[in-house]
């Protein structure tokens, strides 16, 4: 069931985009707000078949979080940019921003969908992961990693404008901020909890491993991005740079890592 409940959200996803593609032609006020209805509806019906897939494993004798692989952490952090974007509505006033992220969104979707690598079935958990500190672990660096993606897109568009692009520099300016203003805690408490859940499944708070490794990196990426922001009172060209290293550090450390390093997030892919 939760299958055919994600195929139709992915073609919502895609459905999102299309209709500001109609709203960027027309400038219709009422195509925003037919997308922003849009976007809450694939927004409910993705939560209801996360919930789908949690019962089917309580049906199947597992009865886990649809937190424990490579697929159903790509169906969850479509989900997390998904509800982000809607959190920080009255922020995103450029639609293309959320344009855009339902176009993550659909990527994150497509590729758990059609990749023949991503194995799709519901499995026991390894005993690393039967803890409750998988829960505040998982969600809080999924909701980290959906913020910092939004804080991409207003870098990256920042970057566009100079180059002729439509959307104010100001405005764009400041969501990068906002969105890392979110992201920057939630990757410190998925961190903190990480190592936390560490000393109980392995004996010890941290080890070097390389998810935990690029995780830190990561954070010190856009800790120095906070510090140049607020302290050093960068702006414009330059903090959007250090908000996209810190968005292809956040690439790294959840595929590079997963398909090129190995360690003891391993049972993740």
């Amino acid at each position: 069931m939760s299958h055919n409940i994600f195929g139709v959200v992915t073609l919502l996803y895609l459905l999102i985009f299309f209709v500001h593609i109609l709203f960027f032609a027309f400038r219709k006020k009422r195509i925003e707000i037919v997308a922003w209805t849009a976007l809450y509806t694939t927004l409910a019906l993705h939560t209801a078949g996360l919930a789908a897939r949690w019962a089917e494993s309580y049906r199947m004798g597992m009865g886990h979080a649809p937190l424990s692989n490579f697929y159903e952490s790509l169906i969850f952090y479509a989900w997390c940019v998904a509800f982000i974007t809607a959190v920080m509505r009255k922020r995103l006033t450029i639609p293309l921003i959320p344009a855009l992220a339902s176009l993550v969104s659909l990527f994150f979707m497509g590729y758990a969908s059609l990749s023949p690598s991503v194995q799709k079935t519901i499995q026991p958990l390894v005993p690393a992961l039967q803890s409750n500190w998988l829960h505040i672990h998982v969600i809080t660096c999924f909701l980290a990693y959906a913020a910092f993606a939004i804080s991409f897109i207003a870098a990256l568009l920042y970057l566009v404008k100079g180059r002729g692009g439509a959307a104010p520099r100001e405005n764009l300016d400041e969501i990068n901020y906002r969105s890392i203003i979110v992201g920057f805690p939630m990757l410190s408490a998925g961190i903190l909890t990480g190592a936390v859940w560490a000393h109980y499944a392995w004996g010890s708070y941290w080890s070097w491993d390389p998810k935990e490794t690029w995780s830190l990196i990561t954070w010190i990426v856009y800790a120095l991005y906070l510090h140049a922001r607020v302290v050093k009172g960068w702006k414009g060209k330059r903090i959007a740079m250090v908000s996209i290293i810190g968005f292809l550090s956040v690439i790294f450390t959840y595929f590079g890592v997963n398909f090129i390093l190995s360690g003891l997030h391993s049972y993740a892919t």
